[in-house]
């Protein structure tokens, strides 16, 4: 019975698919776009980890490199120009039981923008994501594990934000 559904669901996927009503993509570019540059991401926030910039830009270029078919640039003439600043890294609360502390979060945003210099035309967004941790634990004490999942998490956020169709 559960094979019956799960045949049937791919059915349905994949006639969606053909027929044009949903497409998987992880991101479409105007086809005069040829050339990326990625300005290194500053940290401005209030806190600063120091090891979350440099590794929130190494990640985004991997992520550009491997999943765009556009050539890295270093000229400011670029095709897209990515630049931004990481504006939020603080901690608050977020679940309380029997009045101690249970959970609390890592709050991260980051301004990023796209500017395309093929159209003249310039895009800002905001990308922000809570990273929950145990309540009992301080910042300093899950910061270095926190990170990783930092940097996949915001280079996904900032990715889909700026090239994904959905």
């Amino acid at each position: 019975m559960r094979t019956k559904y799960i045949g049937l669901a791919a059915v349905l996927v994949l006639g969606l698919i053909s027929c044009g009503i949903y497409k998987f993509k992880d991101a479409s570019f105007p086809p005069d776009i040829k050339t990326i540059k990625l300005n290194f991401i500053d940290n401005k926030a209030r806190y600063i980890n120091a090891q979350l910039a440099p590794k929130l830009n190494e990640r985004l270029q991997q992520k550009l490199i491997s999943q765009t078919p556009l050539k890295r640039s270093t000229a400011d003439d670029a095709d897209y120009v990515i630049s931004g600043q990481i504006t939020d890294y603080s901690v608050s609360t977020s679940g309380v039981v029997n009045n101690q502390v249970s959970t609390n979060n890592l709050n991260v945003s980051i301004h990023i923008v796209l500017k395309d210099n093929k159209h003249q035309e310039e895009k800002e967004h905001d990308v922000t994501k809570s990273f929950p941790f145990p309540g009992q634990s301080s910042l300093q004490q899950v910061e270095t594990t926190l990170t990783d999942e930092i940097v996949r998490g915001m280079s996904d956020e900032i990715f889909n934000r700026l090239f994904s169709n959905w």
